[in-house]
């Protein structure tokens, strides 16, 4: 199975004493997001687990400390390094300070292992379309050697994205385009391998591999492995990856990003993070004596 992190909060950047505690004793537990008091029980081994995928915008908070990790376990890194400053992103790192971090991340766990993810893309009046490829041709320049692969999507228009950003201008098909065709040609420039993630459109015209930033194919070439034949269903429309057990919480990121789909409000992941005890076995407070745990069904897919 595939220990996802990050896929619900950004454990990696805020509770990285946390992650190191639950792969130290050896197992985590996850609250169903759907029925809060359904707990299921991840034992964290070797034998079962056979990679720990983290997707974060800021590994520094961990960088020393990964190898109690990547010592034991295959891991697989997504960082998101976007164009975005301070008026989207306001929590996360400069873009030369996240680029030497992804250098220094690259050196401990290997190019093929680290993935660079420049999404989501959205448009306003400050980052238009040229502001975009300029700046992906420059993150590009710094980054190709680095890393595995990119992945970029476009933004999805949540509803709730009508009140936290009501500055973006939606995205026309020759929007996406341009986009599609100009970060393409920067993709070949540095030889940097680039695909779309959880869309339906087909860029491949343009060099763009289709979705499915966590496929068998993808890993098992990274890890050096082969994985058995299994659905890649993804978790939305367009996504294609293999499936993952997610560790993390809703509501609990403190980046702070105004296009965010995992919190509802940034209040709330601030209320949230005041429960966090870095020695629960639970990313946000502990279990209740209401609470069901049952053991998940965890079993190798490597051949």
């Amino acid at each position: 199975m595939i220990i996802n992190t990050g896929g619900r909060t950004d454990t990696v950047n805020y509770y990285s004493d946390w992650l190191l505690n639950r792969f130290e004793e050896g197992f985590v537990y996850s609250r169903n997001p759907l029925f809060p008091n359904h707990i299921t029980k991840y034992t964290l081994d070797p034998s079962v687990v056979d990679c720990v995928v983290f997707c974060s915008k800021n590994y520094r908070p961990i960088l020393s400390e990964l190898h109690r990790i990547t010592d034991r376990f295959n891991v697989f890194c997504h960082y998101t390094i976007t164009a975005y400053g301070k008026d989207v992103e306001p929590n996360v790192p400069d873009i030369d300070q996240s680029i030497d971090t992804l250098v220094e991340l690259s050196a401990k766990v290997g190019s093929k292992c680290v993935a660079w993810r420049y999404d989501p893309v959205l448009l306003t009046l400050k980052y238009t379309v040229d502001y975009h490829l300029r700046m992906f041709d420059y993150m590009a320049s710094r980054l190709a050697p680095y890393v595995n692969f990119c992945v970029f999507s476009f933004v999805e228009m949540y509803k709730r994205l009508e009140y936290n950003m009501p500055e973006l201008i939606p995205l026309t098909d020759r929007d996406k385009e341009k986009l599609a065709e100009g970060m393409g040609a920067i993709a070949r420039k540095y030889g940097l391998h680039l695909q779309t993630c959880g869309t339906s459109e087909n860029y491949s015209r343009y060099g763009i591999s289709v979705s499915g930033c966590m496929t068998t194919a993808n890993l098992g070439n990274a890890l050096g492995c082969r994985f058995k034949n299994m659905a890649h269903k993804g978790t939305r429309i367009g996504c294609n990856c293999m499936p993952t057990r997610d560790i993390g919480a809703y509501n609990t990121c403190l980046n702070g990003c105004r296009y965010c789909y995992a919190n509802k409000k940034p209040e709330l992941a601030v209320e949230n993070y005041k429960l966090h005890d870095p020695a629960s076995p639970l990313l946000i407070g502990h279990v209740k004596p209401t609470d069901i745990i049952k053991e998940g069904n965890q079993k190798s897919f490597i051949i």
